[in-house]
């Protein structure tokens, strides 16, 4: 993890995005919908790029922040995105028309435990993106890798949770030690999966990268 001051000044640095995504920022923001931070999502779309996925796996669309980032950056991608909250799949469809990418990116309203099946029918997939329900992260990834093509990856993000992963006393209210205490278990879990290659990058809310060996 790093802090703000470096955060701010790595942000400085970064390029000029389409108009877009400044709207969406700022929408999230104000309306407190958690997206990808913005070092994380550059890190992981640089990653994206040397990997060039054809078809990539979103589980937890949210406004359509991170789909729509993916798909500005790799030309050749077709995204499947899972949502379950039903103002989120409008919002984002929304962003999506606006910006072009209705033949690129699909969305799947539903919670991403029960709607495997008609997943699987766009799979397999290059790349994989968990950023859903922290507590089911287990769950999703033993579920959706299936559907992982060789040598694919699956990038998670929000792994070290604001720190309190590493270490919980500075958790401000039970409930987010409760979800700590899960992502580390999972953590734990995913490390020590011998089918995968995994490493954890302090970048943004933690960024884990498995690639399937």
């Amino acid at each position: 993890m790093i802090d703000e001051s470096v955060r701010n000044y790595l942000h400085s640095l970064m390029g000029t995005r389409p108009s877009i995504f400044y709207e969406m920022e700022q929408y999230a923001k104000d309306e407190h919908v958690p997206i990808m931070d913005l070092a994380g999502i550059e890190v992981m779309l640089h990653m994206m790029k040397l990997q060039k996925p054809k078809r990539i796996l979103e589980i937890g669309t949210a406004i359509g922040y991170s789909a729509l980032r993916m798909a500005e950056a790799l030309a050749d991608s077709q995204i499947v995105t899972i949502e379950i909250d039903e103002s989120k799949v409008e919002r984002a469809q929304y962003y999506i028309q606006q910006a072009g990418f209705e033949e690129r990116i699909n969305i799947i309203h539903g919670n991403a435990l029960d709607v495997f099946e008609t997943v699987s029918i766009y799979g397999p997939f290059d790349t994989i993106f968990i950023d859903a329900a922290k507590g089911q992260y287990k769950k999703f990834f033993e579920m959706y890798s299936d559907l992982l093509a060789p040598s694919g990856c699956v990038y998670i993000d929000n792994v070290l949770f604001r720190g309190l992963v590493a270490d919980p006393t500075i958790g401000e209210n039970k409930r987010l030690t409760i979800i700590a205490e899960k992502l580390e278990n999972f953590n734990q879990w995913l490390m020590s999966q011998d089918e995968f290659e995994t490493v954890i990058l302090p970048v943004g809310d933690g960024l884990a990268v498995s690639r399937k060996v």
